[in-house]
């Protein structure tokens, strides 16, 4: 659909989970995108990192399409840009840190000199008739966050991106203060579309100052070496543990591709000035445990970041009993088992672990309750739309919104079309939504044919029944049959017999034509597995005329 004379408000992403934030703005014909994000796949996608939203919705109108804004530079804001902003052909608008991390994206996949790229100065404001988007400072875990104070003839839109409050953020950056948002309050808000994430939350998100003392106590009570792992994105927690290291008389390492990256842009865009210089992974482990201090990729049990790698032995990091690992991140929810596997292997080599359970590590980027409320004290908007949360999170936030004197909140989900103005907020339609998956380099459909045969391959094994046949659909020779992961164990070689069996005498029985045949050894063959195992294994049949 077209914008008309109205303002819309549609997520096709975001909105009713955690991460792969896409959220589009609809005036006067025009739309307006803000962020691309990601969000990473579970075991229910077998072989797949990386999921990125169906852009379908806003790909079958690009024309009307003026721009897409980035509030921050989390994967979950920018991660899908470099597979699929080529394609919408628009131009991109982000601060001087967020461009960077996106730059490199769009080199690596070769399509830098393709997509345009402009760099907002915090504070700055741009015109994409007919919206005007001011880019707000708010603290986050990462340089440069802001909120997006978007204005229309309708009314102005305050979109907060990620954010917390901080008063003594890790130098990266000069939030907003209270009495610059109050002023935005002060020239009238429509709606305020506001994190979710941490609304369960009844304190304050909490300092990263405080992190550091914290970060300091507990590596300075470890006696060998020490590998804290923290997201690789969160690179004030990078600076505070630059501070760390120095201040335990510890050399820093930093291992993991994504951390790498962090640390180049923030150097190369002003930030982590003061950063030590990191020595390689063979220098920390040619050291004395006592003087080094490892960061790594992986606390949310990525197999193949750098702690995965390090907790099974195969990275040049290496970890003995009496050296300590320092969970610096909040376990996400459906991580547990992956973060568990990781801590077990850890713990059968006698390595320490220390959680933010155990010690005060970590500190969350979004805002709890306390912060919400100032936050709804400062903007006073007529609307609150809370996005970035699982439905749980968005009606909650809803819930708090209006117990604080927010007159009106309205809840939407993935695809909700809603007109914000004019007239009473409402849900006039749905977009289509949904899920594509990048394996390895190509983009599917996250739940089509090819996840699907893939699901069930996992689930039930595979078999390949291969038979020669005359010009009378006489067998010739013997039927030959292959399996992989139909559990048989030690009795394969009777169950092959059985199986190999079951296929002749089909073919003896068999009276019709060749897609017949097939079909009539596949049950065949598969009957025999469902005897021996209660699985009905893929079965693939090839038939070949002697």
């Amino acid at each position: 659909m077209t914008p008309n004379n109205e303002l819309l408000f549609v997520a096709l992403g975001g909105s009713g989970e955690i991460g792969m934030n896409v959220n589009l703005y609809g005036c006067q014909g025009k739309w307006l995108m803000v962020d691309m994000g990601v969000t990473f796949a579970d075991p229910a996608y077998p072989g797949i990192d990386l999921i990125l939203p169906d852009l379908q919705f806003i790909e079958e109108q690009a024309e009307n399409l003026v721009g897409i804004v980035l509030t921050h530079g989390h994967e979950d804001h920018i991660g899908a840009l470099p597979y699929l902003a080529d394609d919408l052909g628009v131009p991109l608008y982000a601060t001087k840190f967020t461009a960077g991390l996106i730059r490199g994206k769009l080199e690596e996949e070769g399509i830098a000199n393709r997509v345009k790229l402009n760099v907002i100065k915090p504070g700055e404001r741009v015109d994409l008739a007919p919206f005007g988007v001011t880019f707000v400072p708010l603290a986050h875990s990462i340089p440069e966050a802001s909120a997006l104070l978007i204005d229309t003839k309708f009314g102005k839109v305050f979109h907060t991106g990620d954010w917390k409050l901080d008063d003594s953020p890790a130098v990266l950056g000069k939030p907003s203060t209270p009495e610059q948002l109050s002023a935005i309050g002060d020239e009238g808000v429509l709606a305020l579309v506001c994190d979710s994430t941490n609304v369960f939350n009844p304190e304050p998100s909490g300092s990263e100052a405080s992190v550091r003392d914290g970060l300091i106590e507990a590596v300075g009570k470890a006696k060998g070496r020490v590998v804290v792992t923290t997201f690789a994105s969160n690179a004030a927690r990078l600076q505070t543990l630059g501070e760390v290291a120095k201040k335990t008389g510890r050399k820093i390492c930093v291992t993991g591709r994504s951390l790498d990256r962090i640390l180049t842009v923030a150097r190369s865009t002003g930030y982590l000035k003061n950063f030590p210089d990191p020595v390689d992974p063979d220098t920390a482990m040619a050291m004395p445990g006592r003087d080094v201090l490892i960061v790594a990729t992986g606390g949310q049990g990525e197999p193949r970041a750098a702690l995965g790698r390090i907790a099974e032995g195969t990275h040049p990091i290496k970890l003995s009993a009496g050296d300590t690992v320092i969970f610096s991140s909040k376990q996400i929810p459906g991580n547990e088992l992956a973060i568990g596997r990781i801590q077990n292997q850890l713990a059968a080599k006698g390595v320490e672990m220390v959680t933010e359970r155990q010690e005060h590590v970590h500190v969350s980027g979004h805002p709890g309750r306390p912060e919400l409320e100032a936050m709804y004290r400062w903007i006073r908007p007529e609307l609150l739309i809370p996005v970035h949360g699982e439905m749980r999170h968005m009606m909650e936030q809803a819930r708090f919104g209006l117990s604080k004197s927010i007159p009106r909140a309205l809840v939407q989900n993935d695809g909700d079309i809603v007109r914000l103005a004019p007239g009473e907020p409402e849900k006039i339609g749905h977009a289509p939504v949904g899920r594509l998956m990048l394996d390895g380099d190509v983009i599917l459909p996250a739940d089509g044919a090819t996840m699907n045969e893939r699901r069930r391959l996992a689930s039930f094994g595979q078999m390949s029944v291969a038979v020669a046949i005359d010009g009378n659909y006489r067998l010739v020779g013997s039927p030959e049959v292959r399996l992989q992961g139909v559990p048989v164990e030690e009795d394969k070689d009777g169950f092959l017999d059985e199986a190999s069996d079951a296929a002749a005498e089909a073919v003896r029985k068999h009276k019709g034509d060749l897609a017949d045949l097939r079909e009539t050894l596949r049950l065949a063959v598969r009957r025999v597995a469902t005897k021996w195992t209660g699985k009905k294994p893929v079965v693939d049949v090839l038939v070949i005329e002697a």
